[in-house]
């Protein structure tokens, strides 16, 4: 009996202590995890990067440690209201909490780089990186862990894989990189410093290309150097093909790692000194006297080269790239548009726009040097070069990472990106909603069987789904009805005048003020039977339609019939009423360019504005104009062509419009 007795003891033991323990912890990180919570402390005010403590400013306070600015309402009223920048949209609000070891050239980043390595690789990195430079524990803690720019410089030719790397660091007793220069074999740097070369050449790899090397300058360290040489130290460093426009914030280094040849485009390294965050776009907002101006871009179809030019009708030296770059800066100095939409198809696809971040750097290139504020939507052929199923959704972030930009993700619960709204205000105290501009990806292409067994083939175009529309609808219904025709507030001490009103006066109405709409890939409709002018008994159907056959989609999606034929002006729904979109801008048919009106809505194209997308000898690239007046209610349109001549000029909504369409 003792000897059972002794070991049911001993059984006990082996198993109570353990659970005991087991027990014990558990509680122990419950506590610590769950039901602890630590008091506010200095960490509010400074936290632990992986290196080094860094001074952040906690929220509400500016850098100086004073209150924000004032926000527009509290601006002095001599000050237009959208001329006022938001506070802290141009500068980072905690760069310290930016990660050190990972490449996001769109981050704010200004943490200086301490070296640079450039690695041979015999293997693509796209899964695993296993030419990471050599390094140690210590190194990593001081100098900082490597970084690796995922954009190879032999893309196109050469025998291997030739990459650049970097480290950054937040130690402040580390000398970091202020300059970089790229030369010859044989050729030292020019002016002193502690100038350091990459022993691999840029060109490695590549035949027949003599030697080009990377150096660069270690200067001062962080504790000291001033702020304003801060600002010069060297933060980012990108890859860039072609010879358009590096990305916003950097420059291009001289000479390309390669040039340009028959084996490809020229590859250049970029840097950025300091932080350039993107100048933001204003507010949109009509003139004093109700007018607002858009031109709409379509099809640029731009390549990471320059492209061949495709149809001209006149000579186009220098590539379909240049030649188009001066048609859209003659057209937008004649125009001065308040905003610019493009209409898909920024990417040429088919092979040539194999670098999205290259392309899409330059193809707004002439309306951000003029400060205009732009928006954009997706083509088919903007997804044919696609990595990934979220390649679209990283087009999107790098145009907003682009100046004046106004491009939106939109919801990522329903089919497409860049599904989004926009609102023109007046320009009085009110900011009263006058006009909306309604953004939709019509998609690519639509899986057809070939796409099953896991081929990409094209067999039929894409559409509006359901839920977009349903997604449209609930915008449409969140918009409140104004009084129109709209008279802007004579005076800033009564603001909120029109808030206020309880009626609505003799010849004005209560109604949601009027829409567009623009997306890439048409409707059935637009091929459609046109309505009848009462005044004249002509269909109203004004341009070119029948040069080319309809580039709709061969499934109907009801976007029309259950979209916009129920979105109406006044708050309730059903077929019958004035529809609140008044037109649908569509690119896509390039040699396109009629407006129809079918059962009340305007079905309009764009027509081609690039030599590099297909066109037609005899049709000149174009672009459409819509000059929206009388603070939203009339709407007219023409086209500009390249000749300069102004054609089709009509009125599609208000004073001299057509009869409205009877149900």
């Amino acid at each position: 009996m003792a000897k059972a007795f002794g070991r049911f003891v001993r059984f006990i033991q082996s198993v109570f202590v353990p659970t005991t323990a087991i027990i014990g912890f558990s509680c122990l990180l419950t506590f610590f995890f769950v039901l602890y919570q630590p008091t506010r402390g200095p960490g509010d005010i400074q936290r632990l990067g992986w290196q080094s403590w860094d001074t952040i400013s906690p929220s509400g306070v500016n850098e100086t440690g004073n209150q924000p600015p004032p926000t527009s309402e509290d601006h002095d009223t001599d000050v237009d209201w959208w001329n006022v920048t938001a506070p802290g949209s141009t500068s980072p609000a905690d760069s310290a909490s930016l990660p050190l070891d990972v490449w996001a050239p769109l981050l704010p980043q200004d943490t200086g780089l301490s070296e640079i390595a450039v690695v041979r690789c015999l293997f693509d990195l796209s899964m695993l990186d296993m030419c990471v430079p050599s390094s140690s524990t210590s190194d990593d803690a001081i100098k900082g862990k490597w970084v690796r720019i995922p954009r190879d410089l032999n893309l196109q030719s050469g025998m291997w894989h030739l990459l650049l790397y970097y480290r950054r660091t937040r130690r402040r007793d580390v000398p970091l990189i202020s300059d970089i220069q790229l030369l010859p074999s044989g050729v030292t740097p020019s002016g002193d410093g502690d100038w350091i070369k990459a022993p691999r050449s840029l060109r490695d790899g590549v035949v027949r290309a003599p030697p080009l090397f990377l150096w660069y300058l270690k200067d001062k360290t962080l504790q000291d150097i001033s702020e304003d040489e801060r600002q010069s130290l060297i933060t980012e460093l990108d890859v860039v093909y072609g010879d358009g426009d590096p990305w916003y914030g950097f420059e291009r280094l001289s000479p390309p790692t390669t040039e340009k040849s028959a084996r490809g485009e020229s590859v250049s390294i970029t840097m950025r000194r300091g932080v350039k965050p993107p100048p933001p776009a204003p507010p949109l907002h009509f003139s004093r006297d109700g007018r607002f101006k858009i031109m709409q871009i379509a099809d640029l179809h731009f390549s990471v080269g320059a492209g061949p030019c495709r149809d001209p009708s006149s000579p186009c030296d220098g590539g379909a790239y240049a030649y188009t770059e001066s048609l859209v800066e003659r057209a937008l100095d004649e125009e001065q548009p308040d905003l610019v939409v493009f209409t898909g198809d920024q990417l040429n696809g088919q092979g040539t726009s194999w670098d999205a971040a290259s392309v899409l750097a330059k193809f707004a290139a002439p309306v951000i040097s003029r400060r205009i504020p732009w928006a954009a939507v997706f083509g088919n052929h903007d997804a044919e070069d696609a990595r990934g199923s979220g390649y679209r959704r990283d087009q999107i972030r790098l145009m907003q990472g682009l100046p004046y930009s106004l491009v939106q993700a939109g919801p990522e619960d329903i089919h497409g990106v860049g599904n989004y709204v926009l609102r023109v205000s007046s320009a009085d105290a009110s900011k009263t909603h006058l006009l909306t501009l309604y953004f939709i990806d019509s998609g690519a292409y639509a899986a057809g069987l070939i796409d099953w067994f896991g081929f990409f083939l094209p067999t039929e175009y894409d559409y509006i789904h359901q839920d977009q529309i349903d997604w449209f609808l609930q915008e449409s219904d969140s918009i409140n009805p104004v009084i129109r025709p709209f008279t802007p507030d004579g005076s800033k001490d009564f603001g909120s005048v029109w808030e206020r009103q309880q009626h609505t006066p003799p010849q004005q109405k209560l109604a949601k003020p009027n829409a567009l709409v623009f997306f890439h890939i048409p409707l059935q409709e637009s091929y459609g039977t046109a309505d009848t002018d009462a005044r004249t008994g002509l269909p109203l159907d004004v341009g070119s339609s029948d040069l080319e056959e309809p580039g709709s989609a061969k499934k109907n999606g009801g976007f029309f019939d259950n979209g916009l034929l129920h979105a109406l002006e006044t708050p309730h729904r059903g077929a019958g009423g004035i529809p609140e979109v008044k037109v649908v801008g569509n690119g896509h048919c390039h040699v396109t360019d009629n407006c129809k009106r079918v059962k009340g809505v305007w079905l309009c194209f764009g027509g081609g504005g690039s030599f590099a997308g297909y066109g037609k000898v005899g049709f000149d690239r174009r672009f459409r104009i819509y000059e929206i007046s009388d603070f939203g209610e009339t709407i007219r349109t023409y086209k500009r062509l390249a000749s300069e001549e102004v054609v089709d000029e009509m009125v599609l909504a208000g004073r001299g419009s057509p009869e409205p369409y009877a149900w």
